[in-house]
């Protein structure tokens, strides 16, 4: 009995898959499981699955933008969240090592979803008050190919400084980045996240750090080089001991898929997620302070796809 009910159970499962082309399932990529894309993609991938269109999702944590970024390539992953600057060098072929020559034109768009926030955050006995502080100093920069290490390069560079004027650069994941912070095995850690990020929460939580700023020129000259950043200020009180607003920059957590993906599947996965704005919004606080639909077809790092145009032009919205 027990071994029928299981195989009763499992015909349910999968009952649509005769009828469901392997189109019709997607694996979402997202990131490691202490930042906000892969509760974000899970919560996508669940609407997905409620929607009773017959398209199945599931959610993957991984190494993040750049990783992803290669599956897309590669027909690993369907869909994933990624910043909007590495989606950006994947589609053109430029910009990173792990693209370069390699322009993917099959990327597409589907949504912008939220800044991400570059937090520099550094242990107060260490004295860091500016990034040119950071000179000889042992920092984490993100994880080796991560969407992080190449915003801790560009920002560095626009002070003047490179990954060879560090004491040590530590690439590590953001899990590992807590701990060396933690154990006083780090004085400062690079990650670009969405700001109330678990990761971030946590250092604060446990040790004595400020936030440190990116303004001024050098924030004026990192906009000038790389269009997809924005200003953004980090407001007072996001983390414990964070009294002041801290003036900063930010890339966009962008949803992509390739056109590997049918127009229908694509279309159906839409409208399951982004249908409705208040279900949208309740993903995640990134999503409910910034998301609106006229930003998530701005700054977009490839053309949209053909499933995602439909939507939102049903949507009300002047897209090509």
């Amino acid at each position: 009995m027990h071994r029928n009910l299981k195989a009763a159970l499992l015909a349910l499962a999968f009952g649509t898959a005769s009828t469901v082309s392997a189109q019709g399932f997607l694996t979402i990529g997202s990131g490691s499981t202490t930042g906000v894309y892969f509760p974000v993609a899970t919560a996508m991938a669940k609407m997905i699955n409620d929607s009773g269109s017959g398209v199945r999702a599931n959610a993957r944590s991984t190494g993040g933008s750049v990783f992803n970024m290669n599956a897309l390539a590669t027909g690993e992953l369907d869909m994933a969240t990624v910043q909007n600057d590495i989606a950006y060098y994947a589609y053109k072929g430029t910009g990173i090592s792990a693209f370069e020559g390699k322009a993917n034109n099959k990327v597409r768009t589907m949504a912008v979803l939220y800044p991400e926030v570059l937090h520099v955050i550094a242990r107060k006995d260490a004295k860091i008050n500016s990034i040119a502080d950071l000179k000889g100093k042992r920092v984490v920069i993100g994880d080796l190919g991560s969407g992080t290490e190449q915003t801790a390069r560009q920002v560095l560079e626009a002070y003047g400084l490179k990954f060879d004027d560090l004491g040590q650069a530590l690439r590590v994941s953001p899990a590992q980045g807590i701990t060396l912070m933690q154990d006083k095995r780090a004085d400062a850690l690079f990650y670009t996240v969405g700001v109330g990020a678990s990761a971030i929460s946590q250092i604060a939580q446990t040790v004595d750090v400020n936030l440190v700023p990116v303004s001024g020129n050098q924030a004026a000259s990192l906009l000038k080089k790389y269009p997809f950043y924005v200003r953004y200020n980090i407001p007072a009180k996001s983390y414990k001991g964070q009294g002041a607003t801290v003036p900063g920059v930010a890339v966009q957590a962008t949803l992509v898929t390739t056109t590997a993906a049918s127009d229908d599947t694509v279309y159906k996965a839409m409208k399951a997620i982004f249908a409705n704005d208040s279900a949208v919004k309740a993903i995640h606080p990134s999503l409910a302070t910034n998301y609106t639909k006229d930003k998530a077809v701005k700054g977009i790092p490839a053309p949209l796809h053909p499933g995602a145009v439909k939507f939102w032009k049903e949507m009300g919205l002047n897209v090509k």
